[in-house]
């Protein structure tokens, strides 16, 4: 019949439901571990270059990403930790979690933008090799290599938001419980002939009273 419309039954918004924490679990999971990996690459790279004027001369000298600075280094490891422990908790406590992760993710494309133009690295090394603590460096330029560390905070950044959106509908680790979420039953400790030495024997390497039952 024309211009009737179907009503989404209970059992189709479960469905929709787990689809779309499957979804959103696999593209967390990829772009966090993506952008963790990315950004702690990104860090060991060199990031400016320029010279200092050493003895008349120009003195090449190159910095890398943890040399301008350590926090995306320091924030990518926190979101990957931060990935991790949302499995591990639930309700409030992987909201808090996630929210850990998605203000890592900012503060890795902050810190890596900030550094981009950061010359600071680079003065302290002309000062050294100049031997004049005012020294500062000449003929600076930067690589695209902070860029790359900020994409690798804004997959860090999406996986958070993931969290924090879908995370409700996400599985939790947990040894007491199957999958679906009845606890498990526990096994009953095995019978005990007394007519038979081996299994009293047994019993006792259970470490269980043989004399019990």
């Amino acid at each position: 019949m024309e211009g009737v419309t179907a009503v989404p039954t209970p059992r189709s918004e479960a469905a929709g439901s787990a689809r779309s924490g499957r979804l959103s679990l696999a593209v967390a999971l990829l772009s966090g571990a993506l952008g963790a990996a990315v950004a702690l690459l990104a860090t060991r790279q060199q990031w400016s270059e320029g010279t200092a004027t050493v003895a008349g001369g120009a003195f090449p000298l190159t910095a890398k990403g943890s040399d301008v600075t350590g926090v995306p280094a320091a924030l990518a490891v926190v979101g990957l930790a931060a990935l991790v422990a949302v499995f591990a908790v639930r309700r409030a406590g992987r909201l808090a979690v996630a929210a850990l992760l998605a203000l890592s993710g900012a503060g890795t494309v902050a810190a890596a933008l900030f550094g981009a133009s950061d010359s600071a690295a680079l003065d302290e090394k002309a000062a050294e090799a100049s031997g004049d603590t005012s020294a500062t460096v000449e003929a600076l330029s930067h690589t695209a290599w902070p860029y790359v560390a900020a994409a690798g905070g804004v997959l860090l950044l999406l996986a958070g938001l993931l969290a924090l959106r879908y995370g409700r509908l996400w599985p939790a680790m947990s040894g007491r419980y199957e999958r679906n979420g009845a606890p498990r039953p526990r096994r009953k400790p095995a019978s005990v002939d007394p007519d038979r030495p081996e299994d009293l024997w047994k019993a006792l390497d259970r470490g269980e009273d043989p004399t019990s039952a």
